[in-house]
């Protein structure tokens, strides 16, 4: 198990990987480099460090790879006796990110 991090982006809290890919509710963010610094908790095999709240001088490094569309979800009305039929589909966008570095 390499370096791994607690974030916080936005409402949600995510752990992390050094060297993994991940893909979350989409926030504003542009291609790229960037660095996050809202981190709640970082640690390796031997020792970790909890933050209160976040830990000091401590920075994840990402990299930005775009914004995608999830999976479709569907639903359907239907109203029996009445010929009523409804169908929608929701797509949810998600922003993809790689983690470079954990210090």
């Amino acid at each position: 198990m390499s370096k791994f991090a607690i974030i916080k982006l936005g409402a949600s809290q995510y752990n992390i990987e050094e060297g993994k890919t991940y893909e979350v509710p989409k926030f504003l963010a542009e291609n790229g480099k960037m660095n996050i610094e809202t981190i709640l908790a970082t640690g390796d095999e031997t020792s970790i460090k909890i933050g209160k709240p976040t830990v000091e001088k401590a920075v994840v490094e990402i990299e930005i790879l775009g914004v995608e569309k999830g999976e479709k979800i569907s639903s359907r009305i239907y109203k029996a006796k009445s010929r009523y039929r409804r169908s929608r589909g929701f797509r949810k966008q998600l922003t993809k990110f790689k983690v470079i570095s954990i210090n």
